[in-house]
């Protein structure tokens, strides 16, 4: 275990770039055996970590390296779709001693960290696991890239896909709003768009272009109003239990293709489901919910009823996890190795069911130097409690002054001045004007 470069990394604010944002340095105390790149990235129309790894391949190595003599791991393991055979030539011509590439399929969710650890070691996380529990430290590809450029994390780097004129994976100003990075991809398309935030699978749906990118923001999607899955993003909890109870005939294709029950978890989201038709949703004896993944293919793949599953899933976890009931039960190991390849959804019948295909599915990297003349910087864009404010109106700061962090024990990530400018607010967030 490196104390330094902990140190380092906890002062840099680096914090898992591909969506949850736990803070890094809480991953290097670790001790594990091996240490795996997420460079599936398996949300239709996104390209980033490709393009990363394609652009700053040598920075990403270093990074993984980094993080493998940290945790003391025996080796690390690179994976990356197989179909990006140019990315594979070029990143395999710089990979250090003990680093290894897993090509891996192009299905969703192969980027799911259970999948992965799955694909590339053939271990299987236990139920309500993490990776560290069958010795194994996963870092997304930017993590690493943040982790190897050795100073304060300003800068994110998203793709702007769908309805845009010039799709594009873009390095960005943290605190720059979803309009200007819309922008950098040549502007909206259609008149009055909405974004899902992350991806079309596992977003999160915004009508205000003017929230600001985080440390998180693993991309946009832009899309018009009429797109059904706005529609599909849009229903209320209670439509949902409605239309589910009295439509479900519990056909099972939602487990048939839940990534977490062939893995041999005991999941199983009919159950879910049926429990809406006898008024139990929530209720810890009818289904184990709390081990949803939230991956959202039941509802956005398998339903033939165009139902919503995964909600009634994360509905049912939520309750479950308020009411302190948790269960320890061991996968069945044999159903990875009977269904888990028979039923992996390639990304192009994805994109398909999903009404993309009428979107260009590329993503080449724009690193222009852009930079706003405003940064909004929410005190929590990380796992754990929001950053206490260091700084007050009126001070001046410089991009990589430290403006904001956890307080002492407390998980959470330092933040950093993303732009140069005068402070002009401090609430919940730190606006800096240019």
């Amino acid at each position: 275990m490196s104390t330094e470069l902990i140190q380092q990394v906890q002062q840099w604010g680096v914090v898992g770039a591909g969506g949850a944002g736990f803070p890094t340095h809480i991953k290097l105390q670790a001790e594990a055996k091996t240490v795996i790149l997420n460079g599936a990235e398996c949300e239709p129309l996104l390209h980033k970590d490709k393009e990363l790894m394609k652009a700053y391949g040598r920075e990403v190595l270093h990074g993984l390296e980094l993080v493998r003599q940290s945790v003391g791991a025996d080796e690390a393991i690179v994976g990356i779709k197989g179909k990006y055979t140019d990315v594979i030539d070029s990143m395999q011509a710089l990979l250090p001693d003990k680093h290894r590439i897993a090509k891996l399929s192009d299905s969703y969710p192969a980027g799911d960290e259970f999948i992965l650890v799955y694909d590339t070691t053939g271990k299987i996380i236990p139920p309500g696991g993490i990776p560290l529990h069958v010795g194994c430290v996963v870092v997304n590809v930017e993590t690493a890239m943040n982790i190897a450029r050795g100073k304060p994390v300003t800068r994110k780097y998203l793709t702007v896909a769908g309805a845009v004129a010039n799709p594009v994976t873009i390095g960005i100003p943290i605190g720059a709003t979803f309009a200007e990075a819309i922008e950098l991809a040549g502007g909206a398309t259609v008149d009055d768009p909405v974004v899902l935030v992350g991806g079309a699978m596992m977003g999160k749906y915004s009508e205000d272009l003017t929230t600001p990118i985080t440390k998180t923001t693993g991309g946009l999607i832009v899309l018009g109003r009429d797109h059904p899955l706005v529609a599909r993003y849009t229903k209320s909890w209670k439509q949902v239990q409605t239309i589910g109870a009295s439509g479900c005939d519990q056909c099972y294709f939602c487990t048939f293709y839940c990534p977490r029950y062939l893995l041999g978890h005991p999941i199983q989201p009919h159950l879910a489901m049926r429990s809406l038709q006898f008024n139990m949703a929530g209720e810890v004896n009818v289904n184990h919910s709390q081990f949803c993944c939230e991956c959202n293919l039941c509802t956005m793949m398998a339903c033939p009823e165009d139902l919503y599953p995964a909600q009634v899933c994360i509905e049912n976890k939520h309750r479950i996890l308020d009411s302190g009931e948790r269960w320890k039960v061991d996968a069945e190991e044999d159903r990875p190795a009977m269904h888990l390849d028979n039923r992996r959804v390639p990304i192009p019948r994805l994109i398909l069911k999903l009404g993309l295909s009428r979107f260009t599915n590329k993503g080449p990297l724009l690193d222009n130097g852009f930079a706003p003349s405003r940064a909004v910087l929410p005190l929590k864009q990380h796992a754990g409690g929001p950053a206490g404010a260091m700084v007050k109106v009126g001070d001046r700061v410089k991009v990589g002054d430290v403006i904001a962090q956890p307080a002492e024990g407390k998980l959470g990530a330092v933040i950093h001045a993303s732009i140069d400018g005068k402070i002009t607010e401090v609430s919940d967030k730190v606006i800096i004007e240019a």
